[in-house]
Protein backbone atom coordinates (compact mmCIF):
# COMPACT_ATOMS: atom_id res chain seq x y z
CA UNK A 1 0.00 0.00 0.00
CA UNK A 2 1.22 3.32 -0.89
CA UNK A 3 -0.59 6.77 1.17
CA UNK A 4 1.02 10.24 -0.20
CA UNK A 5 -0.16 13.50 0.77
CA UNK A 6 1.37 17.03 0.61
CA UNK A 7 -0.10 20.29 2.59
CA UNK A 8 1.33 24.14 2.10
CA UNK A 9 0.93 26.15 5.36
CA UNK A 10 0.51 29.36 6.84
CA UNK A 11 3.77 29.80 8.93
CA UNK A 12 0.99 30.23 11.99
CA UNK A 13 0.96 28.83 15.20
CA UNK A 14 -2.42 27.07 14.26
CA UNK A 15 -1.05 25.35 11.26
CA UNK A 16 0.95 22.81 13.50
CA UNK A 17 -1.88 20.81 14.61
CA UNK A 18 -3.85 20.98 11.57
CA UNK A 19 -0.68 18.96 10.16
CA UNK A 20 -0.47 16.31 13.49
CA UNK A 21 -4.36 15.65 13.11
CA UNK A 22 -4.24 14.86 9.75
CA UNK A 23 -1.49 12.88 10.05
CA UNK A 24 -2.73 10.72 13.13
CA UNK A 25 -6.09 10.41 10.96
CA UNK A 26 -4.49 8.72 7.99
CA UNK A 27 -2.41 6.63 10.36
CA UNK A 28 -5.36 5.20 12.32
CA UNK A 29 -7.79 5.09 8.97
CA UNK A 30 -4.66 2.98 7.79
CA UNK A 31 -4.15 0.96 10.77
CA UNK A 32 -0.77 1.52 12.13
CA UNK A 33 0.03 1.44 15.89
CA UNK A 34 -1.17 3.54 17.64
CA UNK A 35 2.27 4.03 19.75
CA UNK A 36 4.07 4.60 16.13
CA UNK A 37 1.46 6.94 15.27
CA UNK A 38 1.88 8.80 18.33
CA UNK A 39 6.19 8.90 17.76
CA UNK A 40 5.28 10.45 14.14
CA UNK A 41 3.10 12.69 15.24
CA UNK A 42 4.64 14.13 18.29
CA UNK A 43 8.05 14.50 15.71
CA UNK A 44 6.17 16.12 13.00
CA UNK A 45 4.52 18.77 15.73
CA UNK A 46 8.36 19.20 16.55
CA UNK A 47 9.32 20.15 13.07
CA UNK A 48 6.34 22.07 11.97
CA UNK A 49 6.77 24.37 15.27
CA UNK A 50 10.45 24.80 14.16
CA UNK A 51 9.27 25.51 10.23
CA UNK A 52 6.76 28.31 12.03
CA UNK A 53 9.76 29.61 14.33
CA UNK A 54 12.44 29.37 12.09
CA UNK A 55 11.41 29.04 8.33
CA UNK A 56 10.90 32.71 7.33
CA UNK A 57 13.02 34.85 5.53
CA UNK A 58 13.79 37.92 6.76
CA UNK A 59 10.42 38.19 9.45
CA UNK A 60 8.11 37.06 6.26
CA UNK A 61 4.74 35.46 7.18
CA UNK A 62 5.07 32.81 4.58
CA UNK A 63 4.59 29.06 4.54
CA UNK A 64 5.65 25.97 4.78
CA UNK A 65 5.39 22.45 3.13
CA UNK A 66 5.03 19.35 5.02
CA UNK A 67 4.65 15.76 2.52
CA UNK A 68 3.98 12.79 4.14
CA UNK A 69 5.09 9.13 1.80
CA UNK A 70 3.65 5.89 3.10
CA UNK A 71 5.18 3.25 1.18
CA UNK A 72 4.79 -0.34 2.15
CA UNK A 73 6.23 -0.66 6.03
CA UNK A 74 7.34 2.57 6.06
CA UNK A 75 6.87 6.70 6.85
CA UNK A 76 8.92 9.21 5.52
CA UNK A 77 7.65 13.05 6.55
CA UNK A 78 9.11 16.04 5.16
CA UNK A 79 8.83 19.59 6.42
CA UNK A 80 10.23 22.27 3.97
CA UNK A 81 10.39 25.84 4.89
CA UNK A 82 11.59 29.02 3.31
CA UNK A 83 13.70 30.41 6.03
CA UNK A 84 17.81 31.02 6.54
CA UNK A 85 18.52 27.52 6.72
CA UNK A 86 21.31 26.09 9.50
CA UNK A 87 24.04 28.29 9.96
CA UNK A 88 27.17 28.15 8.68
CA UNK A 89 30.84 28.77 10.71
CA UNK A 90 34.18 29.18 8.82
CA UNK A 91 36.31 26.30 9.41
CA UNK A 92 39.72 26.01 8.38
CA UNK A 93 40.22 23.86 4.76
CA UNK A 94 43.86 23.75 5.28
CA UNK A 95 46.77 25.89 6.86
CA UNK A 96 45.84 29.32 6.43
CA UNK A 97 43.06 28.58 4.43
CA UNK A 98 39.01 29.22 5.61
CA UNK A 99 36.20 28.19 3.67
CA UNK A 100 32.72 28.30 4.58
CA UNK A 101 31.35 25.19 5.48
CA UNK A 102 28.17 23.88 7.55
CA UNK A 103 28.04 23.75 11.01
CA UNK A 104 28.18 20.27 12.43
CA UNK A 105 25.19 18.34 11.96
CA UNK A 106 22.39 19.97 14.09
CA UNK A 107 21.85 16.74 16.37
CA UNK A 108 25.64 17.24 17.10
CA UNK A 109 24.70 20.45 19.34
CA UNK A 110 24.19 19.66 23.07
CA UNK A 111 21.04 19.14 23.95
CA UNK A 112 19.03 22.33 25.98
CA UNK A 113 18.81 22.32 29.70
CA UNK A 114 15.87 20.97 31.04
CA UNK A 115 14.32 24.15 32.20
CA UNK A 116 14.89 25.54 28.47
CA UNK A 117 11.73 26.58 26.87
CA UNK A 118 13.34 26.06 23.81
CA UNK A 119 16.14 23.63 22.05
CA UNK A 120 14.95 20.18 22.19
CA UNK A 121 12.88 19.85 19.18
CA UNK A 122 15.57 17.83 16.97
CA UNK A 123 16.69 15.72 19.51
CA UNK A 124 12.92 14.85 20.03
CA UNK A 125 12.86 14.01 16.34
CA UNK A 126 15.64 11.86 16.78
CA UNK A 127 14.95 10.17 19.33
CA UNK A 128 11.36 8.99 17.96
CA UNK A 129 12.03 8.29 14.45
CA UNK A 130 14.64 5.74 12.84
CA UNK A 131 16.37 8.01 9.94
CA UNK A 132 16.71 11.78 9.75
CA UNK A 133 18.15 14.05 7.37
CA UNK A 134 18.74 18.22 7.18
CA UNK A 135 19.45 19.55 4.47
CA UNK A 136 19.66 23.07 3.12
CA UNK A 137 17.94 24.38 -0.12
CA UNK A 138 20.77 26.36 -1.86
CA UNK A 139 19.40 28.62 -4.41
CA UNK A 140 16.08 28.80 -2.80
CA UNK A 141 16.64 28.86 0.63
CA UNK A 142 15.21 26.95 3.58
CA UNK A 143 15.53 23.80 5.07
CA UNK A 144 14.17 20.25 4.18
CA UNK A 145 13.67 18.37 7.55
CA UNK A 146 12.62 14.70 6.46
CA UNK A 147 12.37 11.07 8.66
CA UNK A 148 11.63 8.27 8.21
CA UNK A 149 10.21 5.33 10.69
CA UNK A 150 9.28 1.76 10.07
CA UNK A 151 5.59 1.30 10.61
CA UNK A 152 3.86 -1.62 13.10
CA UNK A 153 0.03 -2.46 12.01
CA UNK A 154 -2.50 -3.14 13.34
CA UNK A 155 -4.16 -6.92 12.93
CA UNK A 156 -7.29 -5.08 11.64
CA UNK A 157 -5.04 -2.75 8.94
CA UNK A 158 -5.56 -2.13 5.56
CA UNK A 159 -2.54 -3.59 4.59
CA UNK A 160 -4.05 -7.15 5.74
CA UNK A 161 -0.84 -7.89 7.90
Amino acid sequence: MSIWWSLHLPREAASVPLARRLLLGTMETAGVDPEISYDLSVALSEACANAVEHGGADGADGDYRVTTFIDGDTCRIEVTDSGPGFHRRPVPAGPGDWAKAPQPHPAARQPAPAQAEHGRGLFLIEALTDHVRYRDRPGRGGVVVSFDKILKWREDSLTGV
